[in-house]
């Protein structure tokens, strides 16, 4: 399957190598692919810049959004929250009608410093603002509430955990579940929590990962949801 992957981060890294591995085309999408391979410093977290790990992957194209949005069958969101409206818009809605896109991102916003906060929360969800935005396109939200190498490889936590998915269309989060088992996400793992409207309980999880990842001194680490199913 050919995949679009929306953002240059290390989310959007981590994915797109992963969907690689497995086999499927994949493209990356930013909005000025000159000015990122252009970047030379780490990004706020400390992270090298995008063109050191493109020269490990030199097979993963470097696109604009539209070009990007255009190529896959499958678009997934990794922008930073408050831009990912804009992202998507510069992707363009006939590029992402009728497809499913799978939305990793969460609301950050990073106008008082850090630590972020979220905007919008409790009320609205940034899944919820992309689904209204793009109301041909399937939104499903998944992934969102764990660092990022838990998210492709789900073994990096012992013991049972849970990944949680959001979204109106059926088939569409049968497609993402699919998707999950090929990361390695036990079947019993995966939590559909209904409609799109839901992701705002699983975005305002991110301060409390935030806040753990400081405790802990890691990212290896996620949530389980114990009880009968």
């Amino acid at each position: 399957m050919r995949y679009a992957v929306l953002g240059t981060g290390i989310v959007g890294r981590t994915v797109a190598a992963k969907l690689t591995s497995l086999g499927h085309e994949v493209v990356i999408g930013t909005r000025r692919p000159e000015a990122t391979l252009a970047r030379t410093e780490p990004d706020f977290l400390g992270n090298p810049p995008f063109v050191t790990w493109h020269a490990d992957h030199p097979a993963v194209p470097l696109r604009t959004f539209a070009e990007a949005a255009a190529f896959g069958e499958t678009v997934v969101n990794t922008t930073a929250g408050a831009a990912a409206l804009d992202a998507l818009a510069s992707a363009g809605s006939p590029n992402l009608a009728g497809k499913v896109l799978i939305d990793i991102a969460n609301p950050l916003d990073f106008s008082a410093g850090m630590p972020p906060s979220l905007s919008p929360v409790s009320t609205d969800s940034l899944g919820e603002q992309i689904q209204r935005a793009f109301p041909e396109t399937k939104v499903v939200k998944t992934l969102n509430t764990m660092p990022c190498r838990i998210m492709i490889e789900p073994g990096r936590v012992a013991g049972a955990h849970d990944v949680f998915v959001s979204g109106e269309d059926t088939d569409a989060k049968k497609h993402v579940t699919e998707l999950l088992l090929s990361f390695g996400w036990p079947e019993g793992a995966i939590v559909d929590l209904g409609g799109i409207d839901t992701a705002r309980g699983t975005e305002m999880l991110f301060p409390l990962g935030w806040s753990l990842m400081g405790a802990l001194g890691h990212g290896d680490f996620n949530y389980r949801v114990q009880g009968a199913r």
